[in-house]
This record gives structure tokens, C-alpha cells and sequence, in this order.
């Protein structure tokens, strides 16, 4: 039975992944790639595959080696969860790669809030008198303004292209169908 959950588990994830790698994809391809529309085609079905199987191998490792521990040890132990999970990242999410990576760092802003909001309600810090969003939210956008005018090579590429387009690229125009399209032309030959 067990099996059936793991193999049904492992269906649903590989799902889960391609709804939403592949939008992502699609739209970030078209936005910032060159190249043919075969080569764009083969790009969105290769970052939509890694994503989906990455997903679907983790929750996989996950689920089996919960399953494990509870086994050998008779009963669920909260350290269970950490230790399948972090023998599950590094087998599945650590290589650097340019999927793994936005997975990764997707987590890292959950788990920031997460961790905040378990701190509060611990009572390991008070509880703000005023809404803390807009401070995280200044500082959020200050950091990131100042590492891509300064230090732009420590952003990751998507990140990079994204602010290219908007903070760079906006400062030049050709014709009005660079409000209809995409203001970058091909370079010239």
C-alpha cells in the first residue's frame, strides 16, 4: 500500500512541477532568450522537465525516508521531517543549477517569514506594534536596487535580465513598437 502512495505521489508532484515550471518558463523564455523558436520550444520543455522530476524524485526521498524513520523508530518524531528533508535537498536540490536555485531561494523567502512568525509567536521576539511589511519591504527593494547598480554580478541571472530589462533597457526606445512588443532589438550584423 505504501507503494501505491509513494508511486501516486510521485505522479502527482511530476504534475505539480509542470504547472508551474511551465508557465514561468514560457513567459521568461520568450521575454529573455534568443534564438529560434525550436531553441525556445526545447528550453521551456527542459526547465519544465528538471523542475517537475526534481520535485517529484524530493517529495519521493522525502515521503520514503519518513516512512523509514517512523518504521525503525515506531512513531513520528518532529526531527524526522528535518533530517528526510535535508538528505532529500542534497540529494535532489543541491546541485547548483539555474532551476534548483529559484526553488532554493522561492524556499528561503517562505521560510524567513515562516521563521519570523514562529519567533512572534514563540515569544522569542514581541510581537510588532505596527505592521513590519512596509520596513521589510523598503529594505527588500533598497538591497536589491543597490546590489544590481553596484555589484550586479552577485544577483542571479534571471534576476538580472529582469532588472536589465526594467531599470536599463527602459532608458532606450526606438519607435512606438517598443511599447507593443519588446524594446531590445537584435544586434546588427
Amino acid at each position: 500500500m505504501f507503494a501505491c502512495v509513494l508511486l501516486f505521489c510521485f505522479f502527482f508532484c511530476d504534475r505539480y512541477g509542470a504547472k508551474i515550471r511551465a508557465p514561468h518558463a514560457l513567459v521568461m523564455t520568450f521575454l529573455f532568450k534568443s534564438g529560434s523558436l525550436r531553441e525556445k520550444l526545447k528550453a521551456i520543455a527542459q526547465a519544465t522537465y528538471t523542475h517537475s522530476r526534481n520535485l517529484a524524485y524530493f517529495v519521493f526521498t522525502y515521503k520514503g525516508l519518513r516512512a523509514l524513520q517512523s518504521r525503525i523508530q515506531g512513531k513520528k518524531i518532529p526531527f524526522h521531517s528535518f533530517l528526510a528533508a535535508c538528505i532529500g535537498g542534497w540529494l535532489v536540490f543541491g546541485e547548483n543549477n539555474n532551476i534548483n536555485s529559484q526553488i532554493n531561494m522561492y524556499l528561503l523567502s517562505r521560510i524567513l517569514f515562516g521563521l519570523s512568525r514562529l519567533a512572534v509567536e514563540k515569544g522569542y521576539i514581541p510581537e510588532p506594534k505596527q505592521d513590519p511589511f512596509p520596513l521589510f519591504a523598503a529594505l527588500v527593494w533598497g538591497i536589491v536596487l543597490w546590489l544590481f547598480e553596484y555589484h550586479r554580478h552577485t544577483l542571479q541571472p534571471s534576476l538580472q535580465s529582469s532588472m536589465t530589462y526594467l531599470y536599463d533597457d527602459s532608458n532606450v526606445w526606438h519607435d512606438v513598437s517598443d511599447f507593443l512588443i519588446y524594446n531590445k532589438r537584435p544586434a546588427s550584423k
